[in-house]
C-alpha cells in the first residue's frame, strides 16, 4: 500500500465524503449508481482510503445475502492524484481477504462493454471477463460481468 494511506472500513457518513467526488473522478455522471443505502447497509464489508483527512479511494461491496458462496464489488473509485499507485489493488486484495473470511468462494463485479480500463484492470486482478451481455441492466443496460474464484492461488 502507499506511504501515508490509511484504510478502514467504511461507515454511513462516509457517503457524504464519497458522493460529491465520484462524476468528477469518472468525468461523467455516475453518482445514481450508488445511492446511500450501500453504505448505510454494507459499510462493514466497504473500505475507505484516506491520506491524511484527503478521501483517497473507496470500494464498495458485500457478501451476497441470497448466494453465500458469493460476493459482490459494486463500486469502486479513486482519486486521480492516487492512480496508478496500486491502492486500487490493494482495496480489492483487502476485500478479497473479507470475503474468504466470510467463507464466500467467488468474487462478482459488472461494468459497461465500453470501459475498456475496468475490463483491463480486472483481467489483472485474475477476473474472468465475460462477452457483452445484453439488457443485463434493462433495455440499455449492456454489461460486461467479471468473475473471480477466490478458491484458486492469488494472482
Amino acid at each position: 500500500m502507499i506511504t501515508g494511506i490509511t484504510v478502514r472500513h467504511a461507515e454511513p457518513a462516509d457517503y457524504d465524503r464519497i458522493a460529491p467526488v465520484v462524476d468528477e473522478w469518472w468525468g461523467r455522471p455516475v453518482h445514481t449508481l450508488l445511492p446511500r443505502l450501500f453504505l448505510d447497509h454494507f459499510h462493514r464489508t466497504s473500505f475507505v482510503a484516506e491520506r491524511e483527512d484527503a478521501l483517497a479511494g473507496f470500494l464498495v461491496g458485500f457478501l451476497s445475502p441470497s448466494n453465500e458462496d458469493a460476493a459482490y464489488i459494486h463500486f469502486v473509485g479513486v482519486g486521480p492524484d492516487f492512480r496508478g499507485t496500486g491502492l486500487a489493488r490493494g482495496l480489492y486484495e483487502r476485500f478479497f481477504t473479507l470475503a474468504r473470511e466470510g467463507g464466500r468462494t467467488g468474487v462478482r463485479a459488472i461494468t459497461s462493454p465500453r470501459n475498456e480500463g475496468s475490463i483491463a484492470f480486472h483481467r489483472s486482478m485474475g477476473f474472468s471477463v465475460s462477452e457483452p451481455v445484453g439488457a443485463y441492466d434493462g433495455a440499455d443496460g449492456d454489461r460486461v460481468v467479471f468473475s473471480r474464484d477466490l478458491t484458486a492461488a492469488a494472482g
